[in-house]
Parts: C-alpha cells; structure tokens; sequence
C-alpha cells in the first residue's frame, strides 16, 4: 500500500500501543500521517493543547534520555500533565505489581500510561483489564514508538516508503524486531544481515514474514548492497559485551566501505545512543547521509501524535 495515496482519517481504533504486530498498515499510516501534522502545527507555531487537563503517567522500569524528555516535553505542549510514577526492583520483590498500578492509577483520573522496561506478557495482561491506554516505549519485544518516529523520518526525507530497501545490519535488539515489522507492514523490502548468536528473536521474524518477504543473512554486504536506508543499533546499550563479542561484531561496522554497496545517495539511521567507532564510524553518524538528528528531533512530533491518537 502507498502511504502517499492513503487518505487518512486521524483516528484509529485500537486503545493501547504495545506492540506494532497489533496495528494494521492502515493505523500505522494513521500515526504517520498524524505526525507530519503535529510537525507542521509546531513548525508554525500553532496552538496543539488537545489534552488540556489530561494527566499521562510514566511507569519507567530503566534510564531513557531522549525518549522521556520527549515525553515531558510533548505532553506539555499537548497541555496535559506529566507524572513520573517510582518504579524499582525492590517494590516488585516486595509484592507490588504493575496490575495493582494501573488498576489504582485509573482511578487518579490519569489519561494514558507510558511505560518502559514491562514484559510484554505482563503488558498483554495488563491491557486487556485496563480502561485507560498504555504506551510501550520499550520493552524486551520492542519499540514500537521508534519505529513510527524512523517511518516518519524515512517518508519524510525520501517522499515513500514502499518500495525502498531497508538494511539492518549488527546486533539484533528489541528495536530491530519492531523496525522490521513496521518496515514491513509499510512496503519497504527489508534484509538483515547479524551474526548467528545475535540474530533477532525467530519468533519475531516469523511473525513479521506474515506481511512480506525479509532476507535473512549473516553477510553485511548482502544485506546493505541497493540498499536505500542502512540502520543499526548500539551494540551495548543496558548491557556489555565482551572482546571476543566485540569481535564477532566488527564486520558488521556501518563505515565507507560497507556504505558503498548501498545506493547512492543511501541514508543513516540510528537510534541512539551511539558508540562512535564501534557500530559505526563518526563520519557516517556524523555525515551528510545521517539521519539521526531527524530522528531525535521527529521523536517529540511521533510521540505526541500517538497520545493525540490513544487518549480519547
């Protein structure tokens, strides 16, 4: 489906953003479409306070930078209220359990829960009893938010979607899983070249191969060659590898030399943080090809489209 001949509605019906298998082609267009509108309202300085007097709860289980201060910030120039609710490993080891939060938060009159570091199994049982929206921000299956905030961008500075390539190329993360199967959803034709012991979760290919074919490959070349976007990810964030992991990542690099079996005039795309030097080299990251300040910056339009969306 071509997202520039879609005539979107700016509503969707699903309650909760958890993971993007549950979206339709259709919903995603809705968010993205939704998102260049935000953009534009910000970009002209136009008044976006739709959710005057609605509160949004933070539930956050681990560190994040970008993505909370997008948060905040976005729910303020929503005019709602940001709350950031405590959340530690001790609370839960001493019986406090995120369905007893929500269920007590609800009645607070809160709008929307965001939250980050929350099983997905425990998410799954959790919506299905909540009335207000929750928003997966990131969790062990995915990120959905990202991957609609990089759609976005990719629309935005290559004017389609369907029908460019996508290469993944490094260590499979939650963020990958998410990105194939909203890449895939949307049209693109996407190829994945990781090491063995670092491929994306079977399950999550598998379920993302219901919508298209995805090449799977442990050669980076492969994967990046006529490639319109190459993308990876932090190699060590939340978590440390060792030397020899290290080393097994190393052809995998984003450098020149890897970039010049994609298109010409191919893009850059990380989501950050980065490990300059590592997953790749500053003067890609850092180059004419990036895309990864758009990202940062189509973050806060994504995520206040998604509330503009959920909170009804």
């Amino acid at each position: 489906m071509d997202i520039n001949r879609y005539t979107p509605s700016y509503g969707i019906s699903s309650k909760h953003m958890v993971k993007l298998s549950d979206y339709s082609t259709e919903e995603i267009f809705e968010v993205l479409y939704a998102t260049k509108a935000m953009k534009s309202k910000f970009i002209a300085h136009e008044d976006t306070r739709i959710l005057n007097g609605v509160t949004v709860a933070l539930l956050f289980g681990d560190t994040s930078l970008r993505t909370r201060s997008a948060l905040e910030i976005g729910i303020r120039q929503l005019g709602g209220v940001c709350v950031n609710l405590p959340y530690s490993e001790h609370d839960m080891r001493a019986g406090e359990n995120v369905k007893d939060i929500v269920n007590v938060i609800m009645r607070y009159g809160v709008g929307a829960l965001v939250t980050r570091g929350i099983k997905q199994k425990e998410l799954d049982e959790y919506c299905a009893l909540s009335e207000i929206s929750i928003i997966n921000s990131t969790n062990d299956s995915g990120i959905p938010m990202q991957t609609l905030c990089d759609l976005f961008t990719i629309w935005e500075k290559l004017g389609k979607l369907e029908g460019l390539k996508l290469a993944y190329v490094g260590k499979g993360t939650a963020n990958s899983s998410s990105l194939i199967m909203g890449a895939i959803k949307c049209g693109l034709n996407v190829a994945v070249a990781t090491p063995k012991q670092f491929q994306i979760p079977k399950a999550h290919v598998n379920d993302a191969m219901q919508y298209g074919h995805i090449t799977i490959t442990d050669n980076p070349v492969e994967a990046v060659r006529n490639a319109d976007i190459v993308y990876t990810d932090s190699y060590s964030y939340h978590t440390s590898l060792s030397e020899s992991e290290l080393e097994t990542l190393k052809p995998y690099q984003v450098n020149n030399s890897l970039m010049s079996f994609a298109n010409h005039g191919a893009r850059f795309m990380h989501s950050l943080p980065a490990n300059r030097g590592v997953e790749v080299t500053a003067d890609i990251i850092d180059g004419k090809c990036s895309l990864v300040l758009d990202q940062g910056e189509n973050k806060l339009h994504t995520i206040k489209a998604i509330l503009a969306l959920l909170i009804k």
